[in-house]
């Protein structure tokens, strides 16, 4: 699959797609924050959950695939537009990884604690980017057809390892450390430090990894791209379908029939992101590339909202973190008369008010709040950004 080099395509259409999950996210996280049975249970818990607040979930499955896969397709369309070599390529992806990191055990953290010193370390995703991100500085030097087989061999087969030998390593032990980061979310403690693994990183760096490869498939004619983004998003959301409804492998929550036919759909939808399954990659990509190739299509402009948006995800995925959670606080003044049990470290004596939260109707009310103001926020650091006003933009 050689790249058409004649000329690289505009970028909106990945751009949009970002925007789009961007958009998505923000529903997921809003309902982290205000929904009142958020600290209850989950909300694809079949035993507590209604289809409405399932699908308000399920919905925003598509993020964290698409944020890893167009993260790699990015990195690969740098090269090409910049002629990089993979000499010069890999230096940028180390230090954007870190500078993920780095942002994930500081400014996230206050976004989604207000208390970046107290409590348990999250590990969440701009974690699990970073570190595929610096993982991708050494892949990219691999040719693109043994990246691609690599990559796809751990997507297809990491399922293997669910009930292996690693994952019954007994909690404390290094072994049992490393692979809760590797492959199992967990909690490690390291000297009293309290370490939550919510992103282990594999298969991760494996879905950025195709990503980048599928980088040649962006850049070809605009005819034989859209063939191709057709045909690979109808065969992953097809072969999801068929590995699913056989049910012996794929994901290690099979699912069952229900009380209900909807309950029903919902377990055969219910698949594990923690690592990400198999069948939850396919169930998330092969639409993703069914919306790229409908992007292409219809030929987005620069100034189209959703291209706004993602052009600067790293930026609005911060902003939107720290807008949604300080929300939080005006909203609770209004409903209780108080605020303060929400600025306070987690402990037993602070008390939240009996029945805290809000119904689904009021989640969906600051999303719409969140996208409006994060919006115009976009447009004014997209400018900024395009200026090159300072080096660490590039990073945002």
């Amino acid at each position: 699959m050689p790249p058409n080099t004649a000329a690289a395509p505009r970028v909106t259409a990945l751009d949009a797609l970002r925007g789009l999950v961007m958009i998505v996210m923000t529903l997921d996280h809003v309902r982290d924050f205000f929904h009142a049975g958020a600290s209850q249970f989950q909300p694809d818990d079949l035993r507590h959950t209604t289809v409405t607040l399932f699908f308000t979930r399920w919905i925003t499955h598509l993020c964290a695939p698409v944020f890893m896969f167009a993260a790699g397709g990015a990195a690969y369309m740098r090269r090409f537009n910049y002629r990089s070599s993979p000499a010069e390529l890999s230096p940028y992806l180390w230090k954007r990884g870190l500078w993920l990191v780095f942002l994930e055990l500081t400014v996230l953290r206050f976004a989604l604690t207000f208390h970046p010193l107290d409590g348990p370390i999250l590990l969440t995703v701009l974690w699990a980017l970073g570190w595929s991100m610096v993982a991708l500085g050494f892949l990219s030097r691999l040719p693109i057809r043994l990246l691609a087989i690599l990559s796809l061999a751990v997507v297809v087969l990491h399922n293997l390892t669910d009930a292996g030998a690693l994952a019954m390593s007994p909690g404390g032990s290094p072994l049992g450390d490393f692979w809760k980061i590797v492959h199992q979310q967990g909690v490690i403690s390291i000297g009293g430090i309290v370490i939550v693994v919510a992103y282990p990183l594999v298969p991760w760096i494996a879905v950025m990894a195709l990503g980048f490869c599928c980088g040649e498939v962006l850049l070809m004619d605009p005819a034989r791209r859209q063939q191709w983004l057709l045909r690979l998003g109808a065969g992953l959301t097809a072969s999801f379908a068929v590995i699913r409804l056989i049910n012996v492998y794929g994901d290690p929550q099979p699912w069952a029939v229900q009380a209900s036919p909807a309950f029903t759909l919902l377990s055969f939808l219910r698949c594990t992101k923690y690592p990400p399954s198999l069948d939850f990659l396919l169930m998330t990509l092969g639409p993703a590339m069914l919306l790229l190739a409908w992007f292409y299509r219809i030929g987005l402009r620069a100034a189209n909202p959703l291209v706004v948006i993602g052009r600067v995800p790293l930026f609005y995925f911060l902003g939107h973190m720290l807008l949604a959670h300080f929300l939080t606080i005006p909203i609770a003044l209004i409903r209780y008369g108080r605020a303060g049990f929400l600025l306070n470290p987690p402990s037993p004596a602070n008390v939240y008010p009996a029945g805290y939260g809000y119904s689904l109707g009021v989640v969906y009310l600051v999303w719409l709040l969140v996208i409006g103001l994060m919006y115009p926020a976009c447009v004014w650091f997209g400018r900024l950004k395009a200026r090159k006003s300072s080096p660490l933009l590039a990073y945002l």
